[in-house]
């Protein structure tokens, strides 16, 4: 009789320690209702973060989907590609749904292409696929104060976009050719990722903004709807049941970045003092850019 008991008291014993130990592992074990919200906001002009912060959420299994929440009117080329190929990587593994904010215009909307669904509130300022560079010209100014610059140069052109000069017509031709290149190169991965004929695309390619609500009559994006709306959309696509639940990164500045050693100065003057570079950009109260 004793032995039975103790056999008794072994065996429940043995399956609170076991219950306990499964339940604590359940507890451990990654979540399959995670959303992953990523957000672009401002000029674009370091595409790490962004680029990394994708990445990660690619490699973890618990998160079944990622959101792009897109504030941005744009930025450099060269990070604005730079995103839209990491975009890109992401959506052939996981979905990518695209939540506009109140304006994901040029870089911003060229980031936003690849994704697996782009929604857009029906105010959002989108589209002006276009290419700009910039070149201040203080030549006059030079001349009334009368400072002049000598220039040593390997070849004809290495002072090309000089501030202290006009434009000289050659260069201005370069410069041109430079900018058309790169505008096609915006228009073919907007036609790739799309799937809207080029014809179409090349109708509104001259750097026109156009309304959420425009945007979607014309195909640049899939749904109207708010952040919430892109959430419950991320989540239906990924299978996800009930509430999801969402992951982000808290940001730091980048003042702080550079303090805690996250971040060297050279990177800390960069996003302060962007050098010269072709962007995609819109300024509202500048025109299209």
């Amino acid at each position: 009789m004793k032995k039975t008991t103790l056999f008794f008291v072994i065996f429940f014993t043995s399956l609170i320690i076991i219950s306990a130990i499964f339940t604590a592992f359940l507890k451990e074990m990654p979540k399959d209702n995670k959303i992953a919200l990523v957000k672009v906001e401002g000029a674009i002009i370091d595409a790490k973060p962004i680029v990394e912060e994708i990445k990660g959420y690619v490699k973890d299994r618990s998160i079944k989907a990622i959101l792009l929440r897109i504030n941005s009117p744009g930025g450099g080329v060269t990070p604005s590609q730079e995103i839209f190929a990491e975009v890109k990587r992401a959506a052939s593994v996981k979905n990518v749904v695209v939540s506009m904010g109140a304006i994901a215009a040029s870089g911003g909307y060229y980031i936003a292409a690849p994704a697996t669904k782009i929604i857009a509130n029906p105010g959002t300022i989108t589209g002006s696929i276009g290419v700009i560079i910039e070149i201040p010209n203080l030549k006059e100014l030079m001349d009334k104060i009368g400072i002049k610059t000598e220039v040593i140069k390997s070849g004809k052109h290495k002072d090309m976009a000089s501030v202290f000069r006009g434009i000289g017509k050659d260069e201005r031709e370069i410069l041109q050719s430079l900018i058309n290149d790169v505008h096609e190169q915006f228009i073919h991965d907007v036609v790739e990722s799309r799937k809207i004929p080029k014809e179409n695309i090349y109708k509104i390619a001259d750097a026109k903004v156009f309304s959420g609500r425009q945007a979607l009559a014309i195909g640049l994006v899939d749904e109207l709807g708010d952040l919430q709306h892109a959430i419950k959309v991320a989540a239906s696509l990924s299978g996800i049941e009930g509430e999801p639940e969402i992951v982000t990164k808290k940001k730091k500045p980048p003042l702080l970045e550079l303090l805690e050693g996250e971040s060297n100065l050279t990177d800390f003057l960069q996003r302060l003092l962007p050098p010269l570079e072709l962007k995609y950009k819109f300024v509202p109260d500048g025109g299209i850019q």
